[in-house]
């Protein structure tokens, strides 16, 4: 058996966290299995779907890195295949036509509000002659459910999940007008696409029922079914956006690495062992259901920042680099001039360790980008620029003419012997050095910046401070 999975999501919006894990899984237990990952758009609703969610869901998913197998299909493109299989259940005793009016379906809630019973259809034409529908009233179409007897589903991950089928009604499957439901869609797509493994959050689990009785209906091959827990927040509440429930797009311009993305939404509710560093790799040979917890996740976003860290840190200069140009062109807002690039390549190793995203390194390269002095980044930095302080620099700049080696070890020698030649301590001219040469309190190592800047640029930005 090939294994096929699928994500099918709505495009009434962005691809939000919990919907990119749950791609995520299907994606991961397609290719451990060797089979097909595929993508649906569930764009039935057509007042809600709109054509920039689609593309927010296609761009999303392939930022992540999970890459579809053949085309993307599209449901509402599908309506007329829908309706048929109703039809053929119409035809084959298995559903039959309810001419029940608006009116008497409001009536039938009311009394069953009132008596305190749960509000579902109670089957007044599931066995009448259409003989005796009312003049002028369009049926829908409803599935002849089992009334006795129970649902029973083997979950992967949930394990044996079972339903009286005296709490199911029989659910509409054609709408009066002639489209489909939601339902009768999704059984019909998974069947045509040969779904093996419906994997996806359980807040779907009740859909499952009504959906494995569609399946029934048509002697079609049952689907493993595996609901997955939907993610909270820290404190255990409902994921929400104060949590971080951003779509896909917010944490890309946030700064986080796709790889980083896909690590830790593996880590939220799947595990093994102790390990929490995983690579793709890694997490294609190790993934399978049976490892998916039953407790709901919780989304974390210092841990997901630290884990970003980590892959910045490890990623290779070449593959960071044109990833974080465009942002530090951004924020001076125009061409990154070919000095400062040579600065930054030289000088991107030194500043990753201190970055957490792709924001904050752009943020912290920004003073190796531009020619000339720097912008002060506050008052902390200004307060250091003392009278003393810019003579200093000034006489520096002076001292630092005859220096030929600027490797970071001949800088901190050169710094300390002016130090020593003036009389101060070390760090009364590193610190106002440090704010001249980066416009702020707090940079790399000081002999690295010196290093990185080299001899003309070094001089013209200490001159500029101690005017």
């Amino acid at each position: 058996m090939t294994v096929v999975t699928r994500f099918a999501p709505s495009p009434t919006g962005y691809l939000h966290i919990g919907g990119a894990r749950t791609a995520l899984f299907n994606w991961l237990f397609a290719r451990h299995h060797g089979g097909k990952y595929l993508l649906r758009i569930e764009d039935t609703d057509r007042a809600r779907s709109t054509e920039p969610a689609i593309e927010a869901i296609l761009d999303g998913l392939s930022w992540l890195g999970l890459d579809w197998d053949g085309e993307v299909t599209y449901q509402f493109a599908r309506a007329a295949r829908h309706a048929e299989v109703a039809r053929q259940m119409l035809a084959d005793g298995k559903a039959y036509y309810c001419y029940a009016s608006p009116q008497e379906l409001d009536e039938m809630r009311a009394a069953q509000r009132k008596a305190g019973v749960s509000m579902r259809y109670d089957g007044r034409w599931r066995d009448r002659d259409p003989s005796e529908a009312p003049a002028g009233v369009a049926p829908v179409i409803r599935l002849k459910a089992p009334q006795s007897g129970q649902t029973v589903i083997q979950d992967a991950v949930q394990g044996e999940v079972k339903v009286e089928n005296a709490q199911l009604d029989d659910m509409i499957l054609l709408r009066a007008d002639g489209t489909p439901t939601y339902m009768l869609a999704v059984v019909v797509d998974d069947h045509d696409m040969d779904v093996t493994h419906v994997i996806r959050g359980d807040d779907h689990l009740n859909n499952a029922f009504r959906q494995l009785q569609i399946i029934k209906a048509m002697d079609w091959p049952m689907p493993v079914y595996a609901h997955i827990p939907l993610i909270h927040g820290p404190d255990g509440a409902k994921l929400s956006k104060r949590h971080g429930a951003l779509g896909v797009d917010a944490y890309r311009d946030m700064g986080f690495l796709p790889a980083a993305l896909r690590n830790y939404l593996l880590r939220l509710g799947w595990g093994h062992g102790d390990d929490e560093i995983i690579s793709t790799d890694q997490a294609i040979e190790w993934f399978d259901l049976p490892a998916v917890g039953r407790a709901a996740s919780r989304f974390d976003m210092v841990k997901l920042t630290n884990l970003n860290a980590h892959y910045l840190r490890d990623m290779p200069d070449a593959e960071l680099l044109p990833l974080v140009l465009p942002l530090i062109a951004k924020t001076i807002g125009g061409k990154i001039e070919p000095s400062g690039l040579q600065r930054i390549e030289r000088g991107l190793s030194g500043v990753k360790p201190r970055s957490r995203t792709l924001v904050e390194l752009a943020d912290n390269l920004v003073f190796y980008a531009r020619d000339g002095a720097p912008a002060l980044a506050d008052d902390k930095a200004r307060a250091l620029l003392t009278p003393e302080a810019k003579d200093l620099l000034g006489k520096l700049a002076t001292a630092l003419e005859g220096e030929n080696d600027w490797s970071e070890k001949a800088m901190e020698d050169a710094i300390r012997r002016f130090a020593e030649g003036r009389g101060v301590k070390l760090g009364q001219v590193a610190q106002p050095l440090r704010v001249a040469l980066s416009g702020s309190t707090a940079s790399p190592g000081i002999f690295e910046v010196l290093s990185v800047l080299g001899s003309a640029e070094t001089r013209q930005r200490l001159l500029s401070a101690s005017a």
